[in-house]
């Protein structure tokens, strides 16, 4: 029993150290960027580029970033794009399946296996497709048609996972509400869409992840830079910087972007494990 207990013990500091090594691993490239997002040129040229910035900091990068380099813009659109587009896909997959999983239909499993069918769909192949689909309906180079194009991308994801939540859901309140007098539609918003709140901030999280990191659609589909994307406008920002690159406003433009993910996460982030710790056991 003792050397169970000692075997046992070893392997967990084993694994302990193994998952703090992988932590730092992970946390050095954010304290990097912060590091160098304080500096100027002349610190990263002239000094170790890892070393620490000098003082004054250069807080002045993250202003300059935003009014100079049209970053404030950029971030406006993600904004917008991203908050718009998780609506619209967590209305959209919510109803889808809590249609499939209630309902019995003709064609119900089809439509499921449909579903699941296009997330094995790479999403390079639609690229010129959607292209010419957008031309043609004149949506191009606006954020109404990238809206649409991310909201179509995540629909299937939620749907996949939000099936499950609603099966598992009791029949019998489905019919007290009916016997109640409620609608269908009372049902699903007033009792149902409650109950798989776990799934849907599950399914919102990694649809703002997706859309706000997305970045070969919107430079394939957006040319216009006032509707430029945070991730397509940090790579413009580099490109237009050409022979000279302004390591210190570059890196201040990057923290820019992970900030809004970091936040959303820390404070969903028990909504996170117990949805998607809910949707594996359902």
């Amino acid at each position: 029993m003792h050397k169970k207990t000692l075997g046992s013990s070893i392997l967990s500091a084993i694994i302990y150290v193994i998952m703090i090594l992988w932590a730092l691993c992970v946390l050095y490239p954010l304290v990097w960027s912060v590091f160098g997002s304080l500096k100027d040129n002349q610190q990263f040229l002239l000094k170790m580029p890892w070393s620490l910035p000098e003082w004054p900091l250069l807080w002045e990068n993250f202003a300059n970033v935003w009014t100079n380099y049209n970053v404030g813009t950029y971030f406006m659109n993600s904004l917008i794009v991203t908050i718009v587009s998780t609506v619209l896909a967590l209305l959209l997959s919510s109803t889808t399946a809590y249609v499939i999983a209630r309902f019995r239909f003709k064609g119900s499993q089809a439509l499921y296996n449909l579903y699941l069918a296009s997330m094995m769909i790479p999403l390079i192949l639609g690229l010129i497709p959607l292209f010419f689909l957008l031309t043609d309906l004149h949506l191009s180079n606006t954020l109404f048609g990238l809206i649409l194009v991310y909201t179509a991308m995540n629909v299937s994801f939620g749907v996949f996972v939000l099936v499950g939540f609603f099966k598992t859901l009791p029949k019998e309140l489905d019919e007290s509400a009916s016997i109640d007098g409620s609608s269908d539609y009372g049902v699903f918003f007033r009792i149902m869409l409650p109950l798989a709140r776990p799934g849907l901030i599950s399914v919102g999280i990694m649809n703002v992840l997706n859309i706000w990191n997305e970045y070969v659609m919107g430079t394939v589909l957006v040319n216009d830079p006032s509707k430029y994307t945070l991730p397509i406008g940090i790579a413009v920002m580099q490109a237009e910087m050409q022979y000279r690159t302004e390591w210190g406003p570059l890196f201040a433009g990057l923290l820019l972007s992970i900030i809004p993910v970091l936040v959303v996460y820390f404070i969903f982030q028990r909504q996170i494990t117990s949805g998607m710790v809910a949707g594996a056991v359902k």
